[in-house]
């Protein structure tokens, strides 16, 4: 994974990744349309896929809602770096097939920054800085959901085996 960081702060919760008010729906493109829209609302205009939102501690808390994570990799987010992360989201994520990545040192990336996650050597490359960093190792189930595009899609593969 590469792209372009965009930063927020800390305690992003669900409702600030996918305002309630889009949950009359749960179709992906349509949710996509709205992400982190009540923290910038050109945010949508602004992204392109394969961008990576860099936050601060306990990003996705709030409500258990599955729509956070699907929305995120539905507008082509391809990973979300945080110190920690609220352990429902950090689950949805993985069943959604979205990587989050848990790292400590956010504060040495800055919005713009273009970085690499490596996921195989556990290490984040920020190729503006030079700077690489190891990331909190991924447990292998989870990395496996990434990797088949999350649970539904897991399942499916281990059922046709």
């Amino acid at each position: 994974m590469r792209g372009k960081v965009w930063k927020f702060g800390k305690n992003i919760d669900t409702d600030i990744i996918i305002a309630a008010r889009y949950l009359n729906t749960s179709d992906p493109k349509e949710l996509a349309k709205h992400i982190m829209e009540d923290a910038d609302p050109k945010f949508t205009e602004k992204i392109k896929s394969g961008d990576i939102i860099v936050a601060d501690e306990n990003f996705g808390c709030g409500s258990s809602r599955e729509h956070a994570p699907i929305a995120l990799k539905s507008a082509g987010i391809a990973a979300v770096i945080a110190p920690t992360f609220a352990r429902i989201f950090y689950r949805n994520a993985f069943n959604m097939g979205l990587p989050i990545f848990e790292l400590k040192e956010i504060d040495q990336i800055d919005e713009g920054d273009i970085i690499k996650i490596d996921m195989d050597s556990g290490e984040i490359i920020n190729e503006t800085t030079g700077k690489t960093y190891k990331f909190t190792p991924i447990p292998d189930f989870m990395q496996k959901l990434v990797n088949t595009g999350g649970l539904i899609e897991f399942a499916k593969k281990e059922i046709a085996q």
